[in-house]
C-alpha cells in the first residue's frame, strides 16, 4: 500500500526570517503598476506555523494526490494539534505506513481519498490500525523546475 513516503521534520520557530513583503498584493490577471518599494516584510513561521510544538513539515513522494497540485518534493505543513474534519488533508497512519489523503467521514466509515485516477479511495475497517497523524495545513512547492 504504500504509495507515499514522508520524511519529517520539526518546525524551528525559535529563529526568525523576515523576508520582503508585497502587502499590496500581486495581480494574477492583468499587469498592474510594480510597487516601486517593498516597505513590509513577513515571517513565515509565524505566518503559516499556528501551534509550534505539534507541527511539522514533511517531504513528499509519491503521486496519489497530484490532481490537487500535491507533487513529489512539495513540503507539507501538518499540525498534530487539530482535530480532523470532513474533507481535511491529512497525514493518516494506516497499518503501520504513512499515507497522505483526504478525510471523508461517512455514517460508521472513514475513507481516505486520493487526488489520482491510478489510485482507489480506502476504507478504513474496524481490523486495520488506524490514525489520523496530523492535519496539513498548508503545502510549501517550489514553482521553478530544475535545469539540466
Amino acid at each position: 500500500m504504500p504509495d507515499l513516503k514522508i520524511d519529517f521534520y520539526s518546525a524551528d520557530t525559535e529563529s526568525s526570517l523576515s523576508l520582503p513583503y508585497a502587502h499590496m498584493g500581486i495581480q494574477a490577471g492583468f499587469p498592474s503598476p510594480a510597487q516601486d518599494c517593498i516597505t513590509e516584510s513577513i515571517d513565515l513561521n509565524r505566518e503559516i506555523v499556528r501551534h509550534p510544538a505539534a507541527t511539522f513539515y514533511g517531504r513528499v513522494t509519491g503521486d496519489s494526490m497530484i490532481e490537487e497540485g500535491i507533487e513529489e518534493g512539495d513540503i507539507i505543513v501538518v499540525d498534530r494539534s487539530l482535530e480532523p474534519a470532513d474533507g481535511d488533508l491529512a497525514v493518516c497512519c494506516l497499518d503501520g505506513d504513512f499515507t497522505l489523503k483526504r478525510i471523508r467521514l461517512a455514517p460508521g466509515a472513514v475513507w481516505l481519498v486520493p487526488s489520482n485516477e491510478a489510485f482507489d479511495p480506502i476504507l478504513v475497517t474496524p481490523d486495520r490500525r488506524f490514525e489520523v497523524w496530523g492535519v496539513v495545513t498548508h503545502t510549501i512547492k517550489s514553482n521553478r523546475r530544475r535545469r539540466r
